[in-house]
């Protein structure tokens, strides 16, 4: 099967001056963007980088950032900063919050089925270590549902049972993991690996 290395995800850390056409240049197809995080908290740059991605051609996603609070209220708060939600890829990001509680499993799928429920599509679950850790070789029926995208900085991928295999695999951060760590117009950025063809990303997307 083939493997595009051509996602990357971003936020307002990477500052104000991306230039995504220089990245759409460089074999870039999708951005994944930080849209919130909680129940309030928004991303500054989502507005403006959305514009000036879709501009540029490419691709459009959106995650959230996942705390330890209520699920259905991280979700609303999520899907009112997106906003339009067609062709915009959807992801609960799930890993340890290191400013305060992080989200519970039980939180996780009240969040993923109230964005089920609104849109009618399973979000992609982002996470690593931490789902490993508490999910072990169980598996999530409610979870499972949503694609995996896998984080880890190594060279093989290793999938937590509760999915088949990963969809896509941050691996690197910018700094540790597989080069390359950057792309012209970003920088030393995350950079994700798809695990299929370009129609097969597109498809995932909704495009």
């Amino acid at each position: 099967m083939a493997i595009l290395n051509a996602v990357v995800d971003i936020s307002h850390h990477n500052g104000t001056k991306i230039d995504f056409a220089k990245a759409k240049a460089d074999g870039i197809i999708g951005v994944i963007h930080k849209a919130s995080q909680g129940q309030s908290g928004r991303d500054p740059m989502y507005q403006a980088n959305r514009a000036k991605a879709t501009a540029a051609g490419l691709l459009w996603g959106a995650y959230h950032f996942a705390t330890g609070s209520d699920g259905i209220k991280q979700a609303v708060n999520f899907l009112d900063r997106v906003g339009a939600t067609e062709h915009t890829l959807l992801v609960l990001d799930f890993e340890p919050n290191l400013t305060g509680p992080s989200m519970s499993l039980g939180e996780a799928r009240a969040f993923v089925t109230h964005v089920h429920d609104v849109t009618g599509r399973w979000p992609g679950f982002y996470s690593g270590h931490y789902i490993k850790q508490l999910l072990g070789t169980k598996k999530d029926p409610i979870l499972a549902n949503c694609w995996f995208w896998l984080a880890q900085y190594g060279p093989t991928p290793v999938v937590p049972p509760a999915w088949p295999t990963w969809t896509m695999w941050q691996y690197t951060d910018g700094a540790i993991g597989p080069e390359p760590h950057s792309v012209k117009g970003i920088g030393l950025c995350d950079r994700d690996k798809f695990n299929g063809s370009e129609v097969q990303l597109r498809k995932l997307w909704g495009v």
